[in-house]
């Protein structure tokens, strides 16, 4: 069974144009082409990686981090309540106001209690600081890395310059051993970050990242299996050139350095735009849209891969509103705030509570119940300074 659907999945039609077969992809003569069994290696290697990355973590992010100025906030943690903890986890991290009366009632608490409690619980399951900081450093050492050893790798090849030429002869195009070693820690790269999917930080993107890390292995896996590997080699740089400007922005955000922090982020903002709405739609989609086909004709290959830059290109634009917002709030304030997707540890002192210790309440006639002003010039002020100088007369 096994065996028959192998042969079914690598039928030459789903992968490659008409009248090609794989055998025309053997190696021959010191040719050397791409085989999709070589992606295995990727496996060992995203293994590899997840190890230095602990390690990087360990004994040089951490140590940048404080020497950097980041600091976690100091939490208190909340007393054991089993009747709570089981609403946390079971029916939801912020019950409404209904909710709250009724667990505080059930356990003995105020409002203002179970309401603390709830906070200092959530805190509790946000990332520190120093994590994500480290998280961060990571991925810009491996996205600056990937990015300078791609675009040596490609400074020299015609179609980088001139995407059209990824289907010069195609696909009797050759591989190079330097395109294979930067395709296979890229897919290694992909696979990590997809097995510490559960252990990151999760923002408020983290469907959207799921989806992305996905169709990014498997775009990566197809491309290098039918030969698209020109192709692919710009996608993977045309990403790389903003991935590592955002994880820098990241790591300078968590620290003191307000006015880097709004420069990288400036900067990251019209390198994403110009490569992910401009360069991406105008030169990739294009060339795999209309040029990729006119000596060859559509195939399935053809649909599916387009399919799948397609959404990539729908990710870009969810991913520039969330930018747009930012630079709006940058504009607005002058300084940029706290990224959006992620979530912001509460205080202990919820906004809320704050108000309503500070606003008065209003009465019907429109008094304010509770302790105001009273003017200096009024009566009540006048009696007052009267008996004190008699006081102090007296004395």
């Amino acid at each position: 069974m096994l065996s028959s659907f192998n042969e079914w999945l690598w039928q030459d039609r789903f992968w490659l144009p008409p009248n090609i077969t794989w055998t025309q992809l053997e190696d021959r003569d010191g040719r050397v082409y791409p085989h999709p069994q070589d992606m295995l290696a990727a496996l060992p290697l995203a293994l590899v990686l997840l190890a230095m990355r602990l390690t990087f973590e360990r004994f040089i992010g951490l140590p940048l981090s404080r020497w950097l100025g980041v600091r976690d906030h100091i939490r208190r943690q909340v007393k054991p309540n089993a009747r709570l903890e089981k609403h946390f986890l079971t029916e939801g991290h912020r019950p409404k106001e209904p909710q709250l009366s009724l667990l505080a009632a059930q356990c003995g608490l105020t409002l203002r209690q179970t309401q603390r409690w709830f906070r200092r619980r959530r805190n509790q399951d946000r990332p520190r600081l120093t994590k994500k900081f480290c998280e961060a450093s990571w991925r810009f050492l491996f996205y600056l890395s990937s990015f300078v050893g791609g675009l040596s790798v490609l400074y020299h090849e015609p179609w980088l310059w001139a995407p059209v030429m990824c289907w010069d002869n195609y696909p009797d195009q050759t591989l190079k051993p330097s395109m294979y070693w930067w395709y296979l820690f890229e897919m290694g790269f992909y696979l990590s970050l997809l097995m510490r999917l559960p252990f990151d930080v999760k923002r408020k993107d983290f469907k959207e990242q799921v989806m992305h890390h996905f169709v990014t292995v498997i775009l990566m896996t197809f491309s290098y299996s039918a030969n698209l590997v020109r192709i692919g080699s710009l996608v993977l740089l045309l990403h790389d050139s903003s991935d590592y400007l955002l994880e820098a922005c990241k790591m300078v955000n968590y620290t003191q350095y307000r006015r880097v922090c709004d420069a990288l982020f400036l900067i990251f903002s019209l390198v994403f735009f110009y490569t992910r709405l401009v360069l991406f739609p105008t030169q990739i989609l294009y060339t795999t849209y209309y040029e990729s086909v006119s000596n060859t004709g559509p195939f399935f290959g053809y649909y599916f891969m387009n399919m799948l830059l397609t959404l990539l290109q729908l990710l870009h634009v969810f991913w520039s509103c969330l930018i747009l917002r930012m630079l709006y709030s940058f504009m607005k304030k002058g300084q940029m705030e706290k990224d959006i997707r992620s979530d912001v540890e509460e205080s202990d002192s919820s906004e809320e509570e704050v108000a309503a210790t500070q606003e008065p309440l209003q009465l019907k006639n429109g008094a304010a119940r509770g302790p105001r002003a009273v003017p200096a010039d009024g009566p009540r002020s006048r009696v007052t300074g009267r008996l004190n100088n008699s006081h102090t007369t007296a004395t």
